[in-house]
């Protein structure tokens, strides 16, 4: 595999890539989906209402946590997750701030 220059590119060009590059994936949205959808943090029902192996699972919720849009607390031998809100929106801000900056000027 090549080695990627990412610093010729801009803190926010960096930062969109890996955002864009965690949600690319089917199962994570599904993930964020479903956990965005329950009124607490939720513990262990993961694998089953996404149908995929626990360590897949584990290994969506590693990425997912990896640019801190999901929290997971320790309580007990589970861990529980839920969305980091402040991520969630600064996330939100981020992209509407490139897509609202774009200019359609093509054919």
């Amino acid at each position: 595999m090549g080695i990627t220059k990412t610093q010729i590119f801009n803190a926010k060009q960096n930062e969109l890539a890996t955002i864009f590059r965690v949600l690319a994936n089917p199962a994570r949205i599904a993930i964020l989906e479903y956990i965005s959808n329950q009124e607490a943090c939720i513990c262990n029902d993961i694998v089953e209402e996404i149908g995929l192996a626990q360590p897949t699972i584990s290994q969506h919720l590693k990425e997912l946590k990896s640019i801190d849009l999901i929290k997971g607390e320790i309580e007990g031998k589970k861990i529980c997750y839920c969305i980091n809100l402040e991520k969630w929106e600064a996330i939100q801000d981020l992209l509407n701030t490139f897509f609202n900056k774009t200019k359609f000027n093509c054919c």
